[in-house]
């Protein structure tokens, strides 16, 4: 009993909200083994490290003996999450679902043991549903109760559109735990609402309902937004190590700490102390934020590209040797070309607005010297160094 105390402890350790806390407890001190979901939609080809943070709690349950279903959405992914989004999301074909999900496994395997993951794809029941189970599904729940939510909120008072089957997606979500029987369901703290609605349908299909536990949200890079792909703020686990470093290396010396706690487990006595030694100047925070973007680097790729990563950042950014850059090849031409041009040429950026947003930020330089003017033109010639951002150096080659 006491091990199984202890069990329950860790799983609600760093997590924002255990409902109802109660019927976990008593789900975990059964002692019986449970169906631990986790749901994603395929609506990117690269997880980030933002997943990491409820992956790393589905592994605490994997090592406790525990069902750990992964759950592809790439049913609901034809509908989108409408969760934080201010307008309709684009439907997805079936051919991006299926070219994001080939990489899913593997992804995950990088946090979870593969040999104890049941993956799931909801498609398997969704797409059984007649016209009549549908009927009866929607049935289960009010337009009142669907309208609830924050996002639909905030949305109808700008007088901005909600389309139909955007409401229908908390429906599809919730159905996946009817249909596996799900005894705990995990998520981000902003899923809470779709997460609820697995409890109400189970319960209303005469099934006992799971317990939910939410998770922090790691913000992206720029400290202000939850980490997402579509925001261009994260840190995709199948990244090169060296880059992954490198952005992490980029974040705030603020966000550092909120890194350590979510993606290493430091406790807030841990970083309460080593706060306190940057502030005696005891130790300095790039030492302790490189110290973070080892670990991190360790725990998700390996030891031996952390050691590789922190190397090539020293070399680069420290001790200023570019013979690490990213090599890119042109053809040799020494000929003056846009500044915005060369930036788009390197994959650098997108669009001239992001290039402008860019060197307005005084974060573009060649050779060594700041970029300022937005019309700049810049001969393009083989061992030029190009510095954007903080963490992307690139050495032209033949």
């Amino acid at each position: 009993m006491k091990n199984i105390l202890e069990q329950y402890e860790r799983f609600t350790e760093g997590s924002v909200q255990v409902i109802p806390k109660e019927v976990f407890k008593k789900k975990v001190l059964s002692g019986e083994s449970l169906i631990i979901k986790l749901g994603l939609d395929p609506t990117a080809p690269d997880l980030h490290l933002g997943h990491a943070v409820v992956l790393k709690k589905l592994r605490q349950f994997q090592e406790a003996g525990h069902t750990v279903v992964f759950l592809i959405g790439d049913y609901t992914a034809r509908i989108g999450d409408p969760t934080g989004k201010s307008k309709t999301r684009p439907s997805l074909s079936a051919k991006e679902i299926e070219e994001n999900t080939k990489t899913y496994f593997k992804q995950v395997s990088r946090i979870l043991d593969p040999q104890k993951i049941q993956v799931r794809y909801n498609s398997e029941w969704l797409d059984k549903l007649t016209s009549i189970d549908f009927l009866k599904l929607c049935a289960k729940t009010t337009v009142a109760q669907l309208l609830e939510r924050d996002d639909f909120q905030k949305r109808m008072k700008k007088h901005e559109p909600v389309s139909f089957h955007e409401l229908l997606y908390p429906l599809m979500q919730g159905y996946d735990s009817v249909a596996l029987s799900a005894d705990v369901e995990l998520g981000g703290t902003d899923q809470t609402f779709n997460l609820l609605m697995g409890r109400h349908l189970q319960e209303a299909y005469n099934q006992p309902p799971q317990a939910v536990i939410t998770m922090p949200l790691l913000e992206g890079l720029d400290g202000i937004e939850k980490m997402s792909k579509s925001l261009g703020n994260a840190i995709g686990i199948a990244e090169p190590a060296g880059q992954a470093y490198g952005k992490l290396m980029s974040i705030s010396d603020t966000l550092m700490w909120r890194y350590m706690t979510l993606l290493l487990d430091y406790s807030a006595t841990d970083t309460s102390e080593l706060k306190k030694q940057v502030e005696s100047n005891k130790k300095h925070p790039m030492d302790i934020k490189k110290k973070m973007a080892y670990e991190v680097v360790a725990a998700f790729w390996n030891h031996a590209e952390a050691d590789s990563a922190q190397i090539q950042f020293q070399n680069l950014f420290q001790k200023k040797d570019y013979s690490s850059a990213k090599e890119i090849k042109i053809a040799e031409s020494n000929e003056k070309i846009w500044i915005v041009d060369l930036l788009k040429n390197l994959k650098i950026i997108q669009t001239s607005s992001e290039g402008k947003r860019l060197i307005t930020s005084r974060s573009v330089s060649i050779d060594g010297e700041l970029v300022e003017d937005f019309k700049a033109q810049v001969v393009q010639k083989p061992g030029l160094i190009i510095k954007a951002g903080k963490h992307k150096i690139y050495k032209l080659i033949v």
